[in-house]
């Protein structure tokens, strides 16, 4: 109860609660240790799609946070641009994905191997 009344009074007052920097520096590289983990050690290709795509949402959030911590938006429009990169990345990605499924009946990473002789 006390802490919705003091909630309601930093709003009223035009106060903001912010998180600090060191706090999301170390949440982004928890995130990209995760997704880089992921990559390394997953052996099905939507899987290693998708942590890929948390390393990139790692990278959106430190390029967020400093673009808040230097008061600038250049950082929040490189994170529009690494969420279109990333959209387009997973749709063709899931479409090779698909299409090798198709042939080789396998999502198995060891397992593609058509670029050998």
């Amino acid at each position: 109860m006390a802490a919705a009344a003091a909630a309601a009074a930093g709003a009223a007052t035009g106060a903001k609660t912010t998180i600090h920097l060191p706090y999301l520096l170390f949440f982004s590289a928890v995130l990209f240790s995760a997704g880089g983990y992921g990559v390394l050690a997953r052996r099905n290709a939507v899987l290693v799609l998708m942590s890929i795509e948390l390393m990139l949402n790692a990278v959106n959030v430190n390029l967020v946070a400093f673009s808040v911590y230097l008061g600038q938006l250049t950082g929040q429009v490189f994170a529009l641009f690494v969420i279109t990169v990333a959209a387009a990345e997973i749709g063709i990605g899931l479409a090779v994905v698909i299409l090798i499924y198709r042939n080789r009946e396998t999502i198995n990473v060891n397992d593609i191997n058509l670029l050998k002789w």
